[in-house]
């Protein structure tokens, strides 16, 4: 007779916090985030003040988001082959100088629209580096045993920037001016910086013996052979399109048409009740990160998270439709915790199935998928909202994603697999 199974180890909370090197990461990450959301408060109001461009405002959702799309891959790759630290660097001292260009182009006066569209795009390039090497150093910081714990807290981190760039961003302009305050941001990156420069993580500390991959990245073949080597991996490739589908079709480009929410919903003005429908998903995302770290809840799971997504498709539809503000604040907030819970978890199944070799470039497609495909959810929200009401078209694009969620489901997913 077999021996019962020895039952699965308690989740601990907070687990990834236990390294301190992991706490070093959250709290510079968190400051780097903040950094970035400033110098987008600080440059978009000048950027604004100076050529009241609505073209050059999309233009700047544009080039945010096509650098995940065309070279997400490349950049997993290439973390891969080198020591993910450098290109973390590397993204960090291209924020830095983009920051610093905008403060002499403002101080000279010498400012124009391709100048600022310039800075855009390297600014977009900078995020790309930073993304999928990030996800790889987390590996190596917290190891496989604390991975969903790491990047879940990690997503925290990037939410607590992104909830306190904005306040920030405006004091530092009220305190300073814009010439002064974009200065004073390019210096939050640089304790990132430094701290990479001697953080005993990547290749070399790596365990003798660990793979290392020895192919590159370099041509569209090549990205399509990575496409196809991630296809053989089930679980990965449902994650990868969970997040795609999920960017395609609503992405964060409610956002965008939140003026137009608040106004249906008797909030016209920019105050209070505004900014709390602005941060209400921002607060409930910072939420689902501490509670379900706390609790140890919400293992990670193929299935459990479409749930989540479909949870998510669920309450942005519902607050598309409301008219009454107390409940689009809780389903903003729901949608928040949601959004946080299935996107760590898809991010952590990833890393999780891909082969050692091949890591990287796993992270590289599903953050191809995750986030360039933001770009096109404009055109699913906004260039539709233009013809049939923002209202509706939300509602729409909730509920079509929520079909895809359940064929993908049905179709994409077996029933007997470990993660699922």
């Amino acid at each position: 007779m077999n021996a019962p199974a020895s039952p699965s180890p308690a989740p601990v909370a907070f687990a990834a916090l236990r390294h301190p090197g992991f706490r070093a990461y959250f709290l510079l990450s968190a400051l780097a985030m903040m950094a970035d959301n400033i110098e987008h408060v600080i440059s978009y109001w000048v950027i604004f003040e100076h050529f009241q461009s609505p073209a050059l405002g999309g233009f700047a959702v544009v080039s945010h988001w096509l650098p995940f799309l065309l070279f997400s891959v490349y950049s997993g790759s290439l973390a891969d082959r080198y020591d993910p630290r450098r290109m973390i660097q590397l993204g960090m001292v291209l924020f830095m100088g983009v920051s610093i260009l905008w403060g002499v182009l403002f101080v000279t006066g010498a400012l124009q629209i391709w100048h600022a569209a310039a800075l855009l795009i390297v600014h977009g390039l900078a995020g790309v580096l930073w993304g999928p090497p990030s996800q790889l150093l987390l590996h190596d910081i917290v190891g496989r045993e604390h991975l969903q714990s790491a990047v879940r807290l990690n997503a925290t981190a990037r939410q607590l920037g992104m909830l306190m760039g904005p306040g920030v961003g405006g004091a530092l302009m009220l305190a300073l001016g814009p010439n002064l305050g974009i200065f004073v941001n390019a210096l939050l990156y640089l304790p990132f910086i430094l701290w990479l420069a001697v953080a005993p993580y990547g290749p070399k500390f790596r365990a003798a013996g660990a793979v290392v991959a020895t192919r590159a990245v370099r041509t569209l073949g090549d990205v399509g052979r990575a496409l196809t080597e991630i296809a053989q991996h089930r679980v990965i490739l449902a994650m990868a399109l969970l997040a795609g589908c999920a960017s395609l079709f609503i992405g964060n480009a409610y956002q965008a048409q939140m003026p137009g929410f608040a106004h249906d919903l008797g909030q016209g003005k920019a105050d209070f009740y505004y900014s709390m429908l602005l941060g209400a998903d921002a607060a409930g995302a910072l939420t689902a990160g501490f509670v379900l770290e706390a609790r140890g809840l919400l293992q990670p799971r193929a299935r459990t998270a479409c749930l989540l997504a479909m949870i998510w498709c669920v309450a942005l539809g519902s607050f598309a439709l409301t008219t009454s503000y107390p409940l689009a604040l809780a389903l903003l907030f729901v949608a928040g915790f949601v959004e946080l819970s299935f996107g760590a978890m898809a991010q952590t199944l990833v890393q999780l199935e891909a082969p050692a070799e091949m890591r990287g470039r796993a992270i590289g497609v599903y953050n191809m998928f995750a986030l360039g495909m933001r770009m096109f959810s404009g055109v699913t929200v906004g260039l539709v909202g233009a013809r049939i009401g923002i209202h509706w078209s939300l509602a729409l694009s909730a509920a079509v994603l929520f079909v895809v969620i359940g064929l993908l489901m049905r179709f994409g997913l077996g029933r007997n697999a470990r993660s699922d």
